[in-house]
């Protein structure tokens, strides 16, 4: 066998390798072919080359072009958020701040008392508070020796996962008499 027919017989090996690899499939759409929706709007006579003409007769300001695009950023209302956001994540300032609504249950019974406790924190949550004063007072009027509402109010703050940290106010604002709490 010489150096021509063993080339011969790897060409021919070759070529059914190649005809027994499946050849991929070519899509046989023109390149910039109309869709079907871009047929039917030139059935119903629409040109783009005449709304190109149209856009390109219309003169439009670069810098009101680049400002719809894109907008404005207002770096200053962005910093006040961001202040507003610190503060109210800072525990000294939401300790300092003023109650933002207050509630008094005197002369109400445990009961009534929680009910609307738990109606009166409700709507400070939905309305984004988040400082209220309780007012429960020191049970001075309360038969027996202990009040009845401080406690009820204690154990109300501990177990409303709504809430968070509390504390009595001084003395020119109810003292004993008043919780303020954090709703979180």
């Amino acid at each position: 066998m010489n150096f021509g027919d063993i080339l011969d017989q790897w060409d021919s090996s070759q070529n059914k390798k190649n005809v027994k690899q499946k050849t991929p499939q070519v899509s046989h759409k023109k390149a910039n072919a109309p869709t079907k929706e871009e047929k039917e709007l030139l059935r119903q006579g629409y040109s783009w080359e005449k709304q190109m003409k149209e856009d390109s007769k219309r003169h439009i300001n670069p810098m009101d072009l680049w400002l719809s695009r894109y907008g404005t950023v207002d770096k200053d209302k962005i910093q006040d958020e961001a202040l507003e956001r610190q503060k109210l994540s800072d525990r000294e300032y939401l300790i300092n701040l003023k109650p933002e609504a207050v509630i008094d249950l005197h002369g109400l019974t445990r009961e009534e008392a929680e009910e609307q406790l738990n109606i009166f924190i409700g709507d400070c949550k939905r309305r984004g508070l988040k400082k209220v004063l309780i007012i429960h007072g020191k049970g001075n009027h309360s038969t027996g020796s202990d009040s009845i509402l401080g406690p009820m109010v204690r154990l109300f703050i501990e177990n409303d996962s709504r809430l968070g940290t509390s504390g009595h106010p001084d003395r020119n604002h109810g003292g004993n008499g008043a919780t303020w709490v954090l709703i979180k």
